[in-house]
């Protein structure tokens, strides 16, 4: 598919005195949103969907140029399906809660959805719910785990409390936004309108304000009402904003650096602040701060066609976006004594030199490299270092023992695969360490990632359950990747509750969350070991194909266009188109 692409403009910063001027706007109308009837709400939600419709090929275009993706690439499918397919699904499920919500007064859940664990965790299975989330994404599933204390009859009493308020009052919030994922930013803002009722002011990230402009259009409705407004600028007009008499809650999507900034202050007084725990900002603060995501590789009876197809896999946690992802993968931890282990890394380099590297649009790629490659000469460079780009770089065999290591502690936001092979006689054994290590060693609490083959999955039985339950991730992708929980917003997104400001690491509180639980534990995440039409080979009856997400997958672009078309008008119609450029991937 051929895209038109436009020239991406500087957006000037917006004047000290136009944010005066939208916050006092804001805070006119943030009572008026808290009154505003369910049903106007729902209708606004339904103008975003059609509005983001019809931006949403110049909005691809526009970022497709911005991340030097050539026009006729496949990989322009991720702009579709993480930028404007994103925010229009998690519309569209926001809008069936609230219709949920208008009726009873809470969401529904689907007729045995729920479950108790033998610990007493209450899991709700959200994902799919619908005939076509059964069609579009079979054999994926997903389920929101809850906090001790939530049961099976009083959950009901931990999902969209803030509309048994009688009378809430209204707060205007700042919402900080990435830079990386188009959709982070608008999501988020619509968490804070729909589940916790506050207006909000969207602060552009500097690396894609190039975006502002298309959500401009996408949010008309809220932002000619007065409940939304969107502001432009680097680090002082953030300063700015975080510490105005007008803001009353802030959420950011950045880095704990960012965090600890804005709670403590900057420099040696900052630092002082931190230690001492004498935050100079006492807004509530909600965030969302990254990781350093594992890949955990079980051993089992993988074959050729396996070890190919989830090298792929493994190459697309890294790759997506550049590996540019809160979330991508980048810490392989595979099993010492497995006799697969070496083919596994071997095929994953194999498919890096398949497909092509990526711009480093994403600013400090180049440094981040810089510093695995100096703490580890070893380091095996996929790529030449040529201008615009930063070489894919993998570091084979980083000693689990050294939990300091800079490829276990700092997150490369960038091109920089590491291993780590850790002990473990059988599937079991290796399981349990590689839990340890990720809690313990690992940082960060955003997602983690299991590859297990469906043999070894039966094998182990509760054993596996258990081994869920003790990892300490907001996110838990089962043969799967982390991103699709971002990408189902039935989910939970953000990190392992329990973070401190003094010590944020992936930060605090929950976006996406359709369902509006406000005690969730985390998501888990679950999908076929086989992509269609191979897994009917091994009576696993799943019609899901080589994923449209996949750095690999052909038809990309075209599918996640026709997903975009699917989202914005739901017909059984628009199904086969999918279902063939799907099957072409």
């Amino acid at each position: 598919m051929l895209i038109t692409i436009p020239s991406v403009a500087a957006v000037a910063p917006t004047p000290r005195e136009a944010l005066d001027a939208a916050i006092a706007k804001l805070q006119s109308k943030k009572q008026a949103w808290v009154g505003l009837p369910i049903a106007e709400k729902i209708s606004l939600l339904g103008k975003l969907v059609q509005d983001t419709r019809k931006v949403a090929s110049a909005w691809v275009a526009a970022a497709v140029s911005a991340k030097k993706i050539p026009a006729d690439s496949p990989l322009a499918g991720e702009e579709w399906t993480s930028g404007p397919w994103a925010l229009m699904y998690g519309a569209n499920r926001y809008i069936e809660t609230l219709q949920d919500i208008e009726m009873t007064g809470s969401p529904h859940l689907s007729p045995g959805s729920l479950k108790t664990r033998a610990d007493g965790t209450v899991v709700a299975q959200v994902f799919p719910k619908s005939i076509y989330d059964t069609l579009l994404l079979n054999g994926i599933t997903a389920e929101v785990w809850m906090e001790p204390g939530v049961t099976e009859k009083n959950l009901h009493q931990h999902m969209a409390a803030w509309y048994r308020n009688k009378n809430p009052a209204g707060h205007v919030a700042l919402v900080l936004g990435a830079g990386n994922i188009a959709s982070i930013a608008p999501l988020d803002v619509l968490y804070k309108l729909l589940a916790e009722g506050q207006v909000c002011l969207l602060k552009m990230n500097p690396v894609n304000e190039y975006l502002g402009p298309f959500l401009i259009e996408a949010f008309a409705g809220f932002i000619a009402a007065g409940y939304v407004a969107v502001a432009y600028g680097s680090a002082d007009v953030g300063a700015y904003l975080t510490n105005h008499a007008g803001v009353e809650e802030i959420h950011i999507t950045g880095s704990a650096a960012t965090h600890d900034a804005i709670v403590f202050g900057t420099g040696e007084t900052g630092a002082q602040h931190k230690a001492k725990n004498e935050p100079q900002n006492a807004r509530r603060i909600t965030s969302e701060l990254g990781n350093v995501s594992p890949v955990i590789v079980v051993p089992g009876p993988w074959d050729k066609a396996d070890l190919r197809y989830q090298a792929e896999h493994i190459a697309t946690m890294k790759m997506h976006n550049g590996g540019f992802n809160c979330i991508a993968g980048q810490v392989l931890v595979l099993p010492k004594s497995w006799s697969l282990t070496d083919a596994l890394t071997a095929e994953i380099e194999q498919v890096f030199k398949e497909i092509p590297n990526r711009a480093a649009y994403y600013p400090g790629a180049a440094a981040r490299q810089s510093a695995a490659v100096q703490a580890h000469p070893e380091a095996k460079l996929i790529d030449a270092s040529n201008q615009g780009e930063t070489p894919r770089t993998v570091v084979p065999a980083v000693d689990y023992s050294n939990k300091a290591d800079v490829c276990f502690q700092t997150e490369a936001f960038g091109s920089v695969l590491s291993e780590t092979r850790l002990p473990g006689e059988n599937a079991r054994d290796f399981l349990t360490n590689a839990v340890a290590f990720c809690n313990d060693t690992l940082w960060g609490t955003l997602g983690a990632n299991i590859l297990i083959h469906p043999e070894t999955l039966r094998e182990l039985g509760p054993i596996f359950e258990d081994a869920l339950a003790q990892l300490k991730y907001g996110c838990i992708a089962v043969n799967a990747w982390t991103g699709v929980g971002f990408l189902l917003c039935q989910a939970t997104w953000g990190a392992y509750p329990g973070h401190t400001s003094q010590d944020i690491r992936s930060g605090t509180g929950v976006v996406h969350n359709s369902y509006f639980f406000d005690k969730p534990l985390k998501s888990v995440i679950r999908q076929s070991f086989y992509p269609a039409p191979r897994g009917l080979l091994h009576a696993d009856f799943t019609l899901l194909p080589k994923p449209p997400w996949f750095v690999t997958n052909k038809t990309a672009a075209t599918t996640g266009q026709r997903l975009v078309d699917f989202e914005a008008a739901p017909s059984p119609f628009k199904l086969p188109g999918i279902f063939a450029s799907a099957l072409m991937g």
